[in-house]
């Protein structure tokens, strides 16, 4: 059973040392001082599940609970055959036990970098939550049915917008793609939008997950998950 939050975050001891951190405004402080002090609560080895993907569902779970502006949001970070990095914001639609999944244009910057290097690495940064979480692995495509069965569900306008950018690529101005997409508004009127053969979805296969809780002072706690041939081992890194 997911253990609840209460049993996982243990909250800050009144007799522990104070802050390093101003309590100023950050309108009044130098950007080299603006920094925020977490004192949320603390992660323990004893209480963390085996599985890292009941893990993520329980804090998944506390995020949305907590009203945080898109919680499913992540930052996918990708590179080129010759290490060229570039990061950007996805949204997670599905996980289980197999990986993390995002959708978007098979010819998009994106997935030129996977289909050079498919390592990649996500993160969850559910700040309000003084938490992160951090996940490597390599990125395949899923399954067509299952690209199909996710786009049919899309609203109206997410269809046919998929179907206006070629994304990516250099375009002069944005009154071509409006009038692209109305023209295609009108094609598609009476019937249903067809997936298009160039979109898709990727699944994130983890080999490591980390799962980051702010601490007092800069002293955080850091778990990581690793996968081994047998399941997962955890180890503790310092912060």
């Amino acid at each position: 059973m997911i253990q609840k939050m209460s049993d996982q975050i243990q909250k800050k001891n009144p007799n522990e040392s104070p802050s390093l951190d101003a309590d100023k405004p950050a309108s009044e402080m130098p950007l080299s001082e603006m920094r925020r002090d977490y004192h949320r609560g603390a992660l323990r080895r004893e209480n963390l599940p085996n599985c890292p993907f009941t893990f993520f569902r329980q804090w998944f779970e506390e995020a949305r609970s907590a009203n945080i502006a898109e919680p499913n949001a992540m930052i996918l970070s990708t590179a080129d055959a010759s290490g060229f990095v570039l990061s950007r914001a996805v949204l997670l639609k599905a996980y289980d036990e197999r990986g993390f999944v995002f959708f978007t244009n098979y010819h998009s910057r994106k997935a030129e970098h996977i289909a050079q290097n498919p390592n990649v690495s996500l993160l969850f940064p559910w700040f309000d939550l003084e938490r992160q979480v951090i996940i490597c692995g390599k990125a395949e495509k899923i399954s067509t049915a299952e690209s199909i069965a996710y786009f049919m569900s899309r609203p109206f306008g997410s269809r046919i917008g998929a179907w206006v950018s070629q994304q990516s690529k250099v375009i002069s101005t944005r009154a071509l793609l409006e009038t692209k997409f109305h023209e295609l508004v009108q094609k598609f009127a009476n019937g249903e939008v067809p997936k298009p053969d160039w979109w898709g979805g990727y699944r994130v296969c983890p080999t490591t997950i980390e799962f980051w809780q702010g601490g007092p002072n800069r002293i955080h706690d850091r778990f990581e998950y690793r996968k081994t041939p047998t399941g997962w081992e955890i180890v503790r890194l310092q912060p």
